[in-house]
Parts: C-alpha cells; sequence; structure tokens
C-alpha cells in the first residue's frame, strides 16, 4: 500500500521542483492516510459499501449529479454527514489542503468537503490508482486547474482501508502554491 505512482509527474514540469518540496508532499501523504483512518471515515464508507449499491445507479446519479443546475438535497447531506465534518475539520486546520473527497469502493462520493462536478469519481485515475483493485496505493497527480475548486491543485488519493483492503478511497486536493 506504500507504493505512491506517478510521483515523478507530480515533480517533472510542474510547480513543485526540488527535495524541499517532495518532503512536504510526503508529509501531505501522511496527513490523508491519517484523515482516510478516522474512524467516522472508515464507518461511513463501510455504511455505503453495506447499501450494495448498482454500478448503473451509481452512473444514474451521476448523470442527474452533472445535470443539477445547483446542489440538491442529496448533494449537500454530503458536505453534512459525520465524515464530512471530520474532513471538514482537518481542511480548515491545512490551508494548503482543499476539496477533500470520500469514495465507496465503487468510486461513488460517500462525503465531500466541497461540490464535486460529479459524483461518480470510479472512472478517474485518482480513484482507480488509490483504490487497485481493492489492494490499495497512494496515487499523487500532476498539479492541473481543478472545474471544481478553480486553483491549480494536486490531487493526493489513499486508500481507505480495513482489514488490509482497501474499501474505498480519500482524495485530497493539494494547493501547490501554499505547501512552502
Amino acid at each position: 500500500m506504500k507504493k505512491v505512482s506517478l510521483f515523478a509527474g507530480l515533480l517533472a514540469g510542474s510547480m513543485l521542483v526540488g527535495s524541499a518540496i517532495a518532503r512536504e508532499v510526503k508529509d501531505v501523504v501522511k496527513d490523508v492516510e491519517q484523515a482516510a483512518a478516522n474512524p467516522a471515515v472508515v464507518a461511513a464508507v463501510k455504511d455505503q459499501n453495506a447499501q450494495g449499491m448498482s454500478l448503473s445507479k451509481i452512473q444514474e446519479m451521476d448523470k442527474t449529479w452533472m445535470a443539477a443546475q445547483r446542489p440538491t438535497a442529496f448533494m449537500n447531506s454530503l458536505t453534512e454527514n459525520e465524515a464530512a465534518k471530520a474532513l471538514a475539520k482537518i481542511e480548515a486546520s491545512k490551508p494548503f489542503m482543499v476539496e477533500f473527497i470520500l469514495t465507496d469502493n465503487q468510486g461513488a462520493n460517500v462525503a465531500i468537503t466541497g461540490m464535486t462536478s460529479d459524483y461518480w469519481q470510479g472512472d478517474e485515475p485518482k480513484f482507480t490508482n488509490a483504490f487497485a483493485d481493492g489492494k490499495g496505493n497512494t496515487y499523487i497527480a500532476r498539479p492541473q486547474k481543478d472545474k471544481s475548486t478553480g486553483e491549480v491543485i494536486s490531487q493526493v488519493s489513499v486508500p481507505v482501508m480495513s482489514n488490509g483492503k482497501a474499501i474505498g478511497t480519500l482524495t485530497v486536493g493539494v494547493r501547490a502554491d501554499k505547501l512552502k
């Protein structure tokens, strides 16, 4: 689970250059791993996984999410649940972190600290690489402009683990310019 993919891509050709930044990114990974181990986070993922939602239902919900003109009650519920509150506290204490996205074992949002552009993350590298078919892996994406926040961020994704297996993922946007 400790393997980091795309770490070289994060450093090469980006605004994050040098060994000091590399150390700071590793520190961010530790923070994200701690957040993913928060009991409220793990419990929320387990609860959603237990619902056994089909992928077709998740994809249907994803289309509805993306078509919404403003946040719905369901969307707001994902920013107000116990896991979202726990993650929001962490986000508030770390000015370089923005937009926590907690997903279940299929990549569907479980808790978020800000509105995401879509509901289903399961088709995106931040989920597929971090979930790693249930094995778990750390994934660091190259910095880019985020559709949801409008900021240049690098997404750091880690698995949410239970009994040695990935049960979901936690992705955190890291503001590259605030790492120093």
